[in-house]
């Protein structure tokens, strides 16, 4: 986190063979999740709204807002589009890396859960998915409130003085 109202994610990928969509123009775009992507959730802590943010190695994004475990998702806003930058890491010992940027202003200032997530494809086709935590069950589901595993609090109060 770089701040209340951004923060900067860095997924670091270590291994070969990996499917990643071709760059293209930054868009928003839907169904990121079909191939190579890489995901933030954002869950207030109190509720059962929340939001998604996908960022695909094709520099195209998706930023969501559900009211519900895989409920009323509707389009977030993004008064500044998320900014998606990929590259080869190979200094920091992973085989590839992606940067994301996303901007804050449309969601409340509270206390929330984080959960960090991947899909990641093989030039195979073969896809793994990756997750701070999963819940119980045979299938993934980065929406289960269980992937929801770092606890954030809220941002302070710039409007107030520090204490002393």
């Amino acid at each position: 986190m770089t701040g209340r109202n951004s923060a900067e994610l860095r997924f670091l990928v270590k291994g070969t063979g990996l499917a990643a969509p071709a760059r293209t123009t930054p868009r928003r775009a839907d169904d990121l999740w079909k191939t190579t992507c890489f995901e933030l959730f954002l869950r207030p802590a109190t509720g059962d709204a929340y939001f998604e943010f996908n960022f695909s190695p094709s520099t195209r994004w998706a930023a969501y807002a559900f009211e519900s475990h895989r409920q009323g998702r509707l389009d977030l806003p993004q008064s500044v589009e998320p900014r998606v930058e990929r590259e080869p890491a190979r200094p920091t010992g992973a085989d590839y890396r992606l940067d994301a940027i996303v901007h804050f202003s449309e969601i409340p200032s509270t206390a929330f859960r984080m959960g960090l997530s991947a899909i990641i494809e093989e030039m195979d086709g073969t896809k793994s998915y990756w997750a701070l935590a999963h819940p119980l069950g045979d299938e993934p589901d980065f929406h289960d409130p269980a992937c929801f595993a770092i606890e954030l609090p809220p941002a302070p109060d710039s409007s107030s003085s520090p204490r002393t």
